[in-house]
């Protein structure tokens, strides 16, 4: 952790909705004028898309199913670790993209599902930003969490977070529920391994709750909406948090324990935007106070 060079890291599994965290960060970031390092997750994957399907059919062929993009032989925690350990300590590290389409390839001229060359991250940055699946990893051998000054979890109930999934990858990728499911059942050991146990090291989680029925998610023809949604916001650490300002703030919102507020799923950015920009605040004013 680092008063100079302060590190946000958002996690959550693919199909969570960290994209929604991220979308209010960057407005945070230009209302205040803060200039943020941005790293995705999916470039710290150890293989591009060609040979995770060749390692894949390896893996398969000697019996393992379950051979996935959560688990920790297919991304490269060291480097992750390392790029958090070296950002809090000069403010400067290294870091790639993951080309995942067509338009996001096409100014490196590359094909999809390839990685750009490593290159350092843009001189004079207020802080890092992450997002991606392992920003609070701890394993034997790596501890990606402790290194983070603001640690963020975005974690659907498991249904949602199927439905969600299985909408964007048959909407956006074209991928038959089959293959979706399949994917869904060969992460599920490391998603229990590596994907949850984070949530035990973040400061501030985000679950949605749907007040719809989604008890079979593979038939669902649409993700509930916000409006058919509640988000349970928990704080590891309630002290500092001003919760009857957020309930003044936030109508039909309630407490359900001492560090939980819930609030309806359309004030789910607006919450956002209340709880994270104090946190933000204070990052700069610590920044401002640390020596150089």
């Amino acid at each position: 952790m680092s008063e100079r060079h302060p590190i946000i890291a958002i996690t959550g599994s693919s199909g969570a909705g960290t994209s929604t965290v991220t979308r209010t960060f960057q407005n945070i970031f230009r209302r205040e004028g803060v200039i943020a390092a941005i790293v995705e997750g999916d470039s710290f994957h150890r293989y591009d898309r060609t040979e995770m399907k060749q390692r894949q059919a390896e893996a398969e062929a000697q019996g393992n199913k379950h051979f996935s993009h959560f688990g920790a032989d297919n991304n490269l925690f060291g480097e992750l670790e390392a790029l958090f350990k070296g950002y809090g300590d000069t403010g400067q590290g290294r870091a790639r993209k993951y080309l995942h389409n067509d338009e996001e390839a096409a100014p490196y001229k590359q094909q999809p599902g390839t990685f750009t060359p490593w290159e350092p991250l843009p001189e004079g940055t207020d802080m890092l930003f992450y997002e991606g699946l392992h920003g609070a990893v701890v394993t034997p051998e790596h501890n990606i969490a402790q290194h983070a000054d603001l640690r963020i979890g975005v974690v659907p109930v498991v249904n949602l977070e199927w439905i969600q999934k299985l909408w964007r990858d048959k909407h956006q990728r074209g991928y038959s529920t089959e293959a979706v499911t399949d994917t869904i059942l060969r992460r599920m050991p490391d998603y229990v391994n590596y994907i949850v146990p984070q949530f035990a090291h973040t400061h501030v989680n985000f679950q949605r709750v749907p007040v719809v029925d989604t008890s079979n998610p593979f038939i669902a023809r649409d993700i509930p909406s916000a409006d058919e949604s509640m988000v349970v916001i928990r704080f590891a650490t309630p002290k500092g948090i001003d919760f009857q300002y957020l309930l003044n703030m936030i109508h039909d919102s309630w407490m359900s324990r001492a560090n939980t507020i819930v609030v309806p799923g359309g004030k789910m950015e607006l919450a956002m935007q209340l709880i994270f920009t104090p946190f933000v605040w204070r990052m700069l004013e610590r920044q401002k106070r640390s020596p150089p």
